[in-house]
């Protein structure tokens, strides 16, 4: 039961900071936006909230400070594309390659530094549960933000007006705008949240999986994020899921080695990544459902009336 319970715990450190990323970009994807700057705002959030919980000794402030960051980094790509009308993909890229480099350079004094880690909040009675009290009600903060914003970005999407107004966007912006509703600004604040998200997944990487600061310490997980919106057809739940399956595959590695099979641990290392592959060509074969699902406006501009 101790090994069980160990292993789960670190699924759930491994999986929170993907469920997070995955679940802000579903909501920009859901009002059209396409944007593949996750890993840049992820490592950004990262380096932000390692510093600033270095500056002030409190892992709370150095939360607000990646989610601050995550959302001011994502109002860039809004203005470049939502308001210049720049190409949603190349801006994307171009986000992420200046967040890696960015965040080097902000990072570059806390390579080595002894971290602040993110105490877990004990629930009383609840955590006194056999087996799942532990795994569930003695987390982190992060952790129980990420079961909260999956409940409310589900309600969100599909009982509130606001939320409707969010997926007409998505499906015809030209209709929405039609209508009387505010395309821009509904773009930008799916946007902001989304960065928020990223921030706040960094934020996770930094002060709970691995408390210290290592450049390009993200590692690859904003783009397993964006894989894991297509896994789960844009919706909120079935995001949850495929989190905590990557997750699995994430810290599989971690569990396989020490049984000393002859598998190279550069290809254990891979196997996150090499099932992202896995699951996009699973998923390309059922092309049919994955049309219906996707947002119809997803990645295409709108430009206002004159």
């Amino acid at each position: 039961m101790g090994i069980i319970e160990a292993i789960l715990l670190t699924v759930i450190t491994a999986a929170t900071p993907l469920v997070l990323a995955s679940l802000g970009e579903l909501v920009t994807e859901r009002s059209g936006v396409l944007n593949l700057g996750v890993e840049g705002m992820m490592v950004m959030g990262a380096v932000l909230a390692f510093a600033a919980t270095q500056a002030t000794g409190s892992p709370y402030i150095g939360i607000l400070a990646g989610i601050a960051c995550g959302a001011l980094f994502s109002v860039l790509f809004g203005f470049l594309t939502l308001t210049l009308v720049a190409n949603q993909v190349a801006t994307g890229l171009a986000l992420t390659i200046l967040g890696l480099g960015v965040s080097g350079q902000i990072g570059e004094p806390y390579v080595g530094m002894s971290g602040i880690k993110l105490q877990p909040i004990v629930i009383p009675l609840l955590s006194d549960i056999p087996f799942l009290g532990p795994v569930l009600f003695k987390q982190d903060l992060i952790f129980y933000m990420s079961i909260a914003l999956i409940f409310g970005v589900n309600w969100f999407l599909f009982r509130s007006r606001a939320g409707l107004k969010l997926r007409a966007v998505g499906d015809s912006h030209a209709s929405a705008h039609t209508l009387g509703v505010n395309v821009l600004r509904t773009r930008y604040l799916a946007v902001m949240f989304g960065g928020a998200c990223a921030g706040l997944a960094g934020a996770q990487l930094s002060l709970v999986y691995t408390p210290q600061w290592v450049e390009n310490m993200s590692a690859g997980r904003g783009w397993i994020a964006l894989a894991l919106v297509v896994f789960a057809s844009w919706r909120p739940w079935r995001l949850l899921a495929g989190g905590y399956l990557f997750g699995a595959v994430s810290i599989s590695q971690l569990h396989v080695q020490p049984l000393n099979l002859g598998i190279p641990s550069q290809l254990l290392s891979a196997l996150p990544y090499a099932a992202t592959v896995i699951v996009l060509v699973l998923i390309s074969r059922n092309r049919r459902t994955t049309l219906i699902n996707t947002p119809a406006s997803l990645g295409k501009p709108f430009v206002p009336d004159r």
